[in-house]
C-alpha cells in the first residue's frame, strides 16, 4: 500500500462548467481512493461509474448515486503512474468536477512529488489470459507479456491523426503521457459552449485540432494519441488494480471511456477470480 507523506490543496475550476473546485488531498492507513464531497463518499471504482460521455463520472451508487465527482481520470493515472492506491479527497466543487489544471496529468504529479510517499507499490501482478473488448469499429486487447507498451489507434479528421498508431513505454517514456493535454476540434467548441459545456476550455488546457493543425505547440508528438493513453490508465486504474503494476501490452483501437470502463470491468473480475 502507498500513500502520501503529507496533505495538500489544489484549487481550479472545471473544464466542462467551468465552476470552483478544490481538492484537499489527504494521506490515509486504508487502502483505496475515496473521494469526500456533499456530506458522501464515493469509492474510485469501477462500478461507481454513471456516465462515460464526455469524461468519467462516479457516483455514491450504493446510496443513489446522489454524490457524483467528475473528470477523474488524470488524477487517478497521476495516481497509477506513482503507485498511490491509498488516498482521501477532500472535495468542494460547485460543478462536481475535479479541477482542470493544464488539461493533463502533470500538475497532480508535480504535486504528489512535493509531497512524497509512503510505503510501496503494489507488486506487479501477472495477467494469466487475454483480455478483450470489441465492439464495431472499437476494439481493446490487454494481452499477458513481460512488460507494459500501451498501443493506442486513432483515426480523427485531422492530417496529424488519420489511422495513427503510437506505441508508448510508460516506465521510460512516462513524462510524455503524464502531461499529454486534452483536446478537440476547435470548430466545435461555439457549439458545445451554447450547449452550455466545454466553459472552461482555453488555449492552456486544452489542444485544439484546426484543419491544419493545432492551436497550440505540442509537448511531445501526437501528443492527442498520448492524451488517451493517459485517459485509459486512469481509466483502468478504477479496477482496483493498477494497469502498469500489470504484466500485459494494451492496445486499443479507436476506444474512448466507456469501452476503458468495460475493461476495466472485466480486469478487475480476471484478477479477482
Amino acid at each position: 500500500m502507498r500513500t502520501l507523506k503529507s496533505s495538500f490543496t489544489l484549487k481550479g475550476n472545471g473544464l466542462m462548467y467551468n465552476k470552483p473546485a478544490i481538492f484537499e488531498v489527504n494521506p490515509s492507513d486504508k487502502k483505496g481512493i475515496r473521494f469526500h464531497i456533499n456530506g458522501g463518499t464515493i469509492e474510485a471504482d469501477a462500478d461507481n461509474v454513471v456516465s462515460t460521455e464526455h469524461f468519467v463520472v462516479l457516483a455514491d451508487v450504493k446510496n443513489g448515486a446522489k454524490t457524483k465527482i467528475a473528470l477523474v481520470e488524470h488524477f487517478m493515472a497521476a495516481c497509477a503512474f506513482y503507485g498511490i492506491d491509498a488516498l482521501d479527497v477532500n472535495v468542494e466543487s460547485e460543478g462536481f468536477e475535479t479541477p482542470i489544471t493544464d488539461g493533463s496529468a502533470k500538475v497532480w504529479a508535480e504535486e504528489f512529488k512535493k509531497t512524497g510517499f509512503l510505503g510501496e507499490p503494489d507488486e506487479t501482478k501477472a495477467l494469466e489470459a487475454p483480455i478483450l473488448f470489441s465492439t464495431g469499429k472499437s476494439s481493446i486487447v490487454l494481452i499477458p507479456s513481460d512488460k507494459t507498451i500501451i498501443t493506442y489507434a486513432v483515426n480523427f479528421n485531422h492530417p496529424d491523426l488519420r489511422q495513427r498508431w503510437v506505441s508508448v513505454d510508460p516506465e521510460t517514456n512516462a513524462d510524455e503521457i503524464i502531461e499529454a493535454r486534452t483536446f478537440g476540434y476547435l470548430k466545435d467548441l461555439e457549439t458545445y459552449q451554447k450547449m452550455g459545456i466545454s466553459l472552461g476550455v482555453n488555449y492552456d488546457n486544452t489542444v485544439g485540432l484546426t484543419d491544419e493543425g493545432y492551436t497550440t505547440d505540442l509537448r511531445s508528438e501526437f501528443e492527442p494519441v498520448k492524451h488517451k493513453m493517459l485517459d485509459i490508465i486512469g481509466d483502468l486504474y478504477l479496477s482496483g488494480f493498477n494497469p502498469l503494476k500489470i504484466n500485459a501490452k494494451i492496445i486499443a483501437l479507436e476506444a474512448g471511456h466507456g469501452y476503458h470502463l468495460q475493461v476495466a470491468r472485466a480486469l478487475k473480475r480476471a484478477i479477482n477470480s
